[in-house]
């Protein structure tokens, strides 16, 4: 059966909001670049190669036109894009989880190797139980 509150509980969650979020945040940063692309960028990489606009340049095979401007216009999208996020993002990000986070010293070791066979044996034993040898005791 349908139970409204674990609906609620699930949507609510802080995982599935912040997902939302970055999923709208990240649909409108797109079109802040689109735009960068489309009415800046296009037409200063057109103006050099003599075109109107970069994405109107094309090939022709056995009649079938290959827009590659189009392409490259959507592959400096998707690049400026990635390159925006990680350093404006992810590095920023990266370095406060590395200066909140402090790194534990490793716990001491409760053995030791017994000095005639190397077996691991507890810090206070006195005979090794793999070779039976007499060994000193450590504190």
């Amino acid at each position: 059966m349908f139970k409204t509150s674990e609906f609620r509980t699930f949507l609510l969650r802080g995982n599935v909001v912040d997902l939302a979020v970055g999923i709208m945040i990240g649909a409108a940063f797109k079109g802040v670049i689109d735009s960068f692309l489309a009415d800046i960028l296009n037409p200063l990489i057109a103006a050099v190669g003599g075109k109107t606009d970069f994405t109107e340049y094309a090939f022709t095979v056995n009649g079938a036109s290959v827009t590659y401007g189009n392409f490259i216009s959507v592959l400096l999208s998707f690049l400026i894009t990635a390159a925006v996020i990680f350093y404006l993002i992810i590095q920023p990000m990266n370095r406060m989880h590395e200066r909140r986070t402090t790194q534990a010293p490793p716990p001491e070791s409760t053995t030791r190797p017994c000095p005639r066979c190397l077996t691991e044996i507890p810090k206070a034993a006195t005979r090794c139980a793999s070779c039976t040898s007499d060994v000193p005791a450590v504190a």
